[in-house]
């Protein structure tokens, strides 16, 4: 059973450690902040990850499982969830100026970032509940490829906070803050999944395919642009080959 205390249990724990990437990618970069050639090429690995397991798993899965229709539904209504939140939610887009990593706006206050940077964790625990669900193997690669896109954002998180003022601390509070939300994310993803899977029997294969839709909207509108903005393009593309090579290997295993 999906919502079994050993499953529940096992989700929780990926799913935290997959969001422990942001909070680790923060204090990596309030030791030592890293050149930008570095970190377009750390955002090219974590976007080569997202986009290799969407297309060439949970998709691909999902259109094995339950055909055409199903699979294009899910991944349609996950890419247009998350376009839908991230108008509707306040969210900080970052840009490079002559002094580096910027936000674009000024910072208004630490809730209004909490919304804002938590706002692709949550569905991002869908992802790793959905492929738990479908294999619990399956699960363990997408936390790992979970945590390998969170390191990034942590450093895209802390960079413009602690530019702006706030302490090494404050902004290390706020990204591990943010990485826990998936965790919730998952576990309530979970809970879910389990509720309707005798009512509806696809929506395993349409959860799969709606959490390649959120990957996949997710990289495209904020991997990738923001790995540009630091310049060094081709080694973001070849940090895109290289993640995909990652997944190739982390798939060989489920």
């Amino acid at each position: 059973m999906l919502g079994n205390i050993e499953s529940l249990a096992n989700v929780l724990i990926l799913s935290t450690l997959a969001g422990l990437g942001t909070a680790l990618g923060g204090l990596v970069v309030l030791i030592k902040k890293p050149e930008k050639r570095f970190l377009g090429a750390l955002m090219g690995l974590a976007a080569g990850v997202m986009l290799g397991l969407s297309f060439l798993k949970l998709l691909s899965e999902a259109l094995d499982i339950s055909g055409l229709h199903v699979a294009v539904l899910g991944f349609a209504v996950g890419a247009i969830l998350m376009s839908i939140l991230d108008f509707a939610l306040p969210h900080l887009h970052f840009s490079v100026d002559e002094k580096g990593l910027v936000p674009t706006k000024a910072l208004r206050s630490s809730t209004l970032i909490a919304i804002g940077i938590s706002l692709h964790n949550f569905p991002e625990g869908l992802a790793v509940a959905a492929s738990y669900a479908y294999l619990p193997r399956l699960g363990l690669v997408m936390a790992v490829a979970m945590a390998v896109h969170n390191i990034p954002e942590g450093m895209a998180i802390v960079l413009p906070l602690h530019a702006t003022g706030s302490s090494k601390l404050h902004a290390l509070k706020i990204a591990f803050l943010s990485g826990m939300v998936e965790p919730v994310g998952a576990v309530t993803a979970l809970l879910f999944l389990g509720s309707l899977l005798s009512l509806v029997p696809d929506i395993i294969p349409f959860g799969l395919a709606f959490a390649s839709g959120v990957m996949v909207l997710v990289t495209l509108d904020e991997l990738i642009p923001a790995a540009h903005t630091q310049g060094h393009e081709h080694f973001t593309s070849f940090g895109v080959i290289a993640g995909l090579i990652i997944t190739l290997l982390l798939l060989a295993v489920v």
